[in-house]
């Protein structure tokens, strides 16, 4: 049994409560009922690892205390912070043999690991363009928070998935990602972006808040054939489709699976989370100082595209 804290009960601190389940001994939020209103007033003694489901400003701070007192950490993504601050708690966390793993539940959809394992299985032979699509309807609620209509918009929530999902598909050796569009249709703050980047792989992200519902699709192209996700399970059914390129031309062969279940991400990334703290992994930020290069560049032309 991992002790486990979840600070943060806002949209996301119930669902990694359903998640870690009995492992739970305490809950911290400054505004909502809990256990605790700090992270600092509970008892080093208490707990083994905090599940930080908090807004972006205040995760390094709290982080930094964590792994002090030699805490595991889970955060919600993404882990906004320069790379001299990510290299100082990475440096931090090996001395008192803390984990810091930033949360990307989709990595753990059933379509995603299948998607993983046909790219690098080569039966798609080279991989030639990538577009991934995800919408929300949330919008309304982006204008209405607190915090959320600022500065980029829609483009370091969605795009951080999006990146994360590249980087587990294809590797990190991708070009440059670059905006090809941001709007302000009915927010403050960008509320649809599109990025590309054109290397080996020509890669396209295109990220909403005004979908008429809750969507994600994936497509990837290659020299022998096809594939694609559509939906995620949360919102499924999902269904995860390979059609093989038939040359010169004509209708391919295709083979679908479709999985209708509750989403299992939350749950499966929870377990592996605590693997990692058991098993004596060390701690590695590199994927978090390569998105965060990425969301930096990105956000800056956002901003100056929608400012204008």
């Amino acid at each position: 049994m991992l002790r486990t804290i979840v600070v943060g009960l806002g949209v996301q601190g119930p669902k990694r409560i359903a998640a870690a389940s009995a492992d739970v001994v305490a809950t911290v939020d400054t505004l909502r009922p809990a256990d605790f209103r700090d992270l600092r007033d509970v008892s080093l003694d208490l707990y083994d690892a905090a599940l930080l489901c908090v807004p972006d400003a205040p995760k390094l701070e709290l982080l930094k205390h964590l792994v002090a007192n030699g805490k595991h950490a889970l955060v919600e993504k993404p882990l906004a912070a320069s790379d001299m601050e990510l290299c100082a708690l990475e440096d931090s966390a090996r001395k008192t043999g803390s984990i810091v793993y930033t949360a990307y539940n989709h990595r753990f959809e059933p379509h995603f690991v299948r998607m993983r394992d046909l790219v690098a299985s080569g039966s798609l032979g080279r991989i030639y363009r990538a577009r991934m699509f995800y919408g929300n309807g949330t919008a309304r609620l982006v204008r209405e928070s607190l915090w959320r209509d600022a500065g980029a918009g829609v483009l370091p929530d969605l795009a951080s998935h999006l990146l994360d999902t590249a980087e587990y598909w294809f590797g990190r050796n991708l070009a440059t990602f670059k905006v090809a569009s941001a709007r302000c249709f009915e927010n403050r703050s960008a509320d649809h972006v599109v990025v590309q980047a054109d290397g080996d792989i020509s890669i396209e992200l295109e990220m909403t808040l005004l979908s008429w519902r809750n969507h994600f699709v994936a497509e990837i192209y290659g020299e022998r054939g096809q594939a694609t996700i559509s939906s995620l399970c949360k919102w499924g059914p999902s269904v995860f489709t390979v059609y093989d390129r038939v040359l010169p031309s004509g209708r391919p062969p295709e083979n679908s699976i479709t999985v209708t279940m509750p989403d299992p991400t939350w749950e499966l990334e929870y377990r592996h989370f605590c693997n990692l703290c058991t098993s004596g992994a060390t701690i590695d930020l590199s994927k978090d100082r390569w998105i965060g290069e990425q969301i930096r560049a990105l956000s800056a032309e956002v901003v100056r595209q929608t400012a204008q």
